[in-house]
């Protein structure tokens, strides 16, 4: 008699055996978190591994001051209903200590001034795996990255120089400063995401619905307007019916036009969508590799 389990079943069974992995190889792990589905999944994830107890991983989030407002009050809602330690690195205290400098003009933005607060944030507290809700199919670069992938004392990724994965085997052996990025997802789609929603009926933020809010379009991308973006003189807000299928910094994150309200509806507008989960990130757009340089400096 054969036993095959649905691949929601599978995906999920293979993203439990990694945490509880680098619960085993790693002294202090986190949990990265940004208040996005990704994130959100993994930690529903970890309490599924670690059940009936709590999750033994402190969630850590980088606020860079531009964050939207209702991935913050998800994040301390969810903090507070798990019971969970959280950890916030903020970019402000990395621009007051003159670590990294607010860019100025048009198409500034706090996104890549993350790097700094992060790899402090892991320094000052001595994790050595961070675990991320990253998928492979999201970018290129991260179509790169191993389940356990090895960063050096600088916080750096080598994406030529990584550990072979045979099977089901993770070297997670590190030298001391050195430390660790874990992706149980890796090997999600987002519709699997979704489908995963769905299916453990989970909570999420209300920006991944539609809803009405005040937005401009620059080069084809419509972002979100707020008191800290710098418009150009063609540039007027106007209410817009929109929902966000990323969350990360309001300057770099655009959304979408649309009036999926509901989990189905939103499944429904991704099966028939013909643009990429991550085409409307202006952070992705700077050069052709902008993800990947990111990530060697130590990037999510």
């Amino acid at each position: 008699m054969s036993y095959n389990l649905p691949y929601l079943k599978q995906l999920e069974a293979e993203s439990i055996f990694i945490i509880r992995e680098a619960f085993a190889q790693f002294e202090n792990p986190a949990i990265l978190f940004s208040g996005g589905k990704d994130s959100i999944v993994l930690v529903h994830l970890c309490r599924k591994a670690f059940y009936p107890s709590r999750i033994p991983f402190p969630l850590v989030h980088i606020d860079t001051g531009h964050n939207f407002l209702e991935a913050i009050d998800f994040r301390d809602y969810l903090v507070d209903k798990l019971g969970v330690k959280l950890v916030v690195g903020y970019v402000e205290d990395s621009i007051k200590e003159g670590k990294v400098t607010d860019e100025k003009g048009i198409n500034s933005s706090r996104n890549v001034l993350q790097t700094v607060t992060l790899l402090d944030t892991i320094e000052k507290y001595k994790f050595d795996a961070a675990l991320g809700g990253a998928r492979r199919d999201e970018e290129k670069a991260r179509a790169k990255e191993r389940f356990f992938s090895h960063r050096d004392e600088f916080g750096q990724w080598d994406p030529k120089n990584q550990r072979p994965e045979l099977w089901q085997l993770f070297n997670g052996k590190k030298h001391q400063g050195e430390h660790f990025r874990v992706f149980p997802l890796s090997n999600w789609t987002e519709l699997d995401v979704w489908n995963y929603i769905k299916q453990e009926n989970l909570e999420l933020p209300s920006i991944y619905f539609s809803h009405i809010r005040s937005c401009f379009k620059r080069d084809n991308v419509i972002l979100a307007y707020s008191d800290f973006m710098v418009l150009k003189d063609t540039e007027t807000p106007v209410d817009m019916t929109v929902r966000f299928r990323t969350v990360g910094d309001m300057t770099c994150t655009g959304a979408v036009l649309s009036k999926a309200s509901t989990i189905d509806e939103i499944i429904h507008e991704i099966e028939q969508s013909s643009t990429t989960e991550r085409g409307t990130r202006f952070d992705d757009q700077r050069s052709e590799a902008a993800m990947e340089d990111r990530k060697k400096s130590g990037y999510f």
